[in-house]
């Protein structure tokens, strides 16, 4: 019987080719096969380091069937490399159904440190670095990404995004109709490239310096929101979700008898938390 096979994660430049790793280079050379998100992209990238490896797809629609064919090859010797089109592969990119099913078979999952928009971008934005929350990609539909923002009112900690150059604009819009225009953001985008920007301000400013010029829209984004500096309560984010939807629509009081009830919390509690939102 054959040694069993590893999987390993390898990151992928996120945008200048040079920001990858001796060790990544090495892995990629020598595994018998990489499970690439977007072959046709990969290939570029293995071409320009003369990587002769084969390439096979793994992306969010083939994923399900695709990692049980792998797991076979794992389990018949097989090595095989995880990439995505960009940065580490299952942050807010394919692997996660494969890296679970291969920690259940007892399948070596080798993780190599390289490139990441999330940490690339929060290291030079210039908010509190101590804490801070990933969330990857808000919602499409505007209700539910309205209710991802609102948990975000009395969050202290920095909140990171990912967001396309079709919606940034009306991204920024929506926070500041949920979270006030005075909330510090930190647009970054084209990171590692030749256009790299960096723009920070508040949520007013950056909306302004996104319509002021239609390049500004341009390059993918990872839009960083400052925690919460007001006064803080003890409201669960999906509690403060609820009151802030019920005050575009009651009386604070209201608002917050009826979040009260639904959550078991306090009416002084949720009343207050309504108050500091609008200081």
């Amino acid at each position: 019987m054959s040694e069993v096979g590893k999987l390993y994660i390898v990151p992928t430049p996120i945008g200048n080719l040079a920001d990858i790793t001796h060790r990544a280079l090495t892995i990629l050379a020598q595994v018998d096969l990489i499970a690439a998100e977007d072959t046709r992209h990969s290939l570029k990238l293995l071409q320009h380091y003369d990587i002769q490896t084969r390439l096979i797809s793994l992306h969010d629609h083939n994923e399900s069937q695709r990692a049980g064919e792998l797991i076979s090859r794992l389990q018949q010797g097989i090595n095989i490399a995880l990439i995505s089109d960009a940065g580490t592969p299952l942050i807010s990119d394919p692997g996660y159904s494969l890296v679970t099913q291969c920690r259940a078979a007892h399948i070596d999952v080798i993780p190599l440190p390289g490139a990441c928009a999330v940490t690339t971008a929060l290291c030079a934005a210039g908010l509190p670095t101590d804490r801070f929350r990933f969330e990857g990609f808000l919602p499409v539909k505007m209700q539910a990404k309205h209710q991802v923002l609102a948990g975000l009112l009395l969050e202290p900690v920095t909140s990171i995004f990912y967001e396309s150059p079709r919606r940034i604009a009306q991204t920024v819009k929506d926070i500041i109709e949920v979270l006030g225009g005075d909330r510090e953001l930190v647009l970054a985008k084209e990171l590692t490239k030749t256009f790299e920007t960096f723009f920070s301000g508040t949520a007013d400013n950056c909306h302004a310096w996104l319509l002021a010029d239609t390049n500004h829209q341009r390059g993918e984004f990872v839009l960083l929101v400052s925690g919460n500096k007001k006064s803080q309560t003890d409201v669960p984010p999906e509690a403060m979700s609820l009151l802030v939807l019920l005050m575009k629509e009651l009386p604070l009081k209201k608002a917050a008898a009826i979040t009260a009830e639904h959550f078991s919390l306090k009416k002084n509690t949720l009343y207050q938390a309504g108050l500091d939102l609008n200081k």
